[in-house]
């Protein structure tokens, strides 16, 4: 071969090869690329994430979770509700989670202090106490003073909605004993609904969401006690990638927005 066919040969060699750089990167994906979720380049979620959550996120969580598989066909999300405090210790104890939605920071720590968070909590919304009564409030509960000649339920100290209320009567300098103390805020709420109690100190949220059955009482104290709610995926999470998904989705627009909605406040 002569100087000049060899030049010419790798010359087309060089346009050949800047002709298909320059094919992959006019956009077009490779068949065997993975999808995206949001076009950054990670992949959409797959497969199973469970779910630890307060009580008091279970209406809009539940909401939230149906919109979050709607968006991410092949995930499926699990909640498991209840009080923080016991779900912070079950999280501690191994109980297989892949996030964690807590009523307070406190119960937040219990998570952090163990290092079974991955990474930092987010505070994703806030919440306030009202005071749940019958409706049509028979015994005319006004304010926190009303409550100590009434049948009263609160949660109990360990749990957010607990401390938030001891919090609250003590900025009001209301010295109460209630006839029980609730391992969730739902448990209260519940107390109410069945005619056990006259009043209960629960989230502004529940007494929204149950408002055909009950009726809420504000009262300026509340402002002495707001929870904030902090949100994490797990370091052990069997879900990693769902995990880090479900979080991020949770704090999204469209997340607030519902939550909102509930009655949670904007952090």
């Amino acid at each position: 071969m002569t100087t000049t066919r060899r030049r010419t040969a790798v010359a087309a060699t060089v346009l050949a090869l800047a002709a298909g750089l320059t094919a992959c990167g006019s956009g077009a994906t490779p068949s065997n690329s993975p999808a995206t979720a949001d076009g950054t380049g990670a992949a959409k979620p797959t497969g199973a994430v469970t779910v630890f959550a307060a009580a008091s996120l279970k209406g809009s969580f539940t909401d939230l979770g149906k919109k979050f598989e709607a968006a991410n066909p092949g995930v499926k999300v699990t909640f498991n509700f209840g009080g923080s405090s016991a779900l912070a210790q079950s999280i501690v104890s191994g109980a297989p989670a892949d996030v964690f939605a807590a009523a307070s920071p406190a119960t937040m720590k219990t998570v952090t202090d163990a290092k079974a968070a991955a990474g930092d909590p987010k505070v994703f919304v806030r919440n306030t106490l009202e005071i749940a009564v019958p409706k049509g409030n028979p015994r005319h509960i006004t304010g926190l003073k009303d409550l100590t000649g009434v049948k009263t339920a609160l949660c109990a100290k360990e749990v957010p909605c607990g401390a938030a209320a001891l919090k609250a009567l003590e900025a009001g300098g209301v010295n109460l004993t209630p006839v029980t103390l609730e391992q969730d805020v739902k448990g209260a709420l519940t107390k109410v609904e069945l005619g056990e109690v006259d009043a209960s100190l629960v989230y502004k949220t529940d007494v929204k969401a149950d408002a055909a059955k009950i009726d809420g009482v504000s009262f300026p104290e509340a402002e002495k006690a707001v929870n904030d709610y902090p949100i994490a995926a797990l370091a052990k999470a069997p879900n990693a990638a769902a995990a880090a998904a479900f979080v991020t989705y949770i704090r999204s627009a469209e997340a607030k927005q519902v939550l909102g909605e509930a009655g949670f406040q904007t952090p």
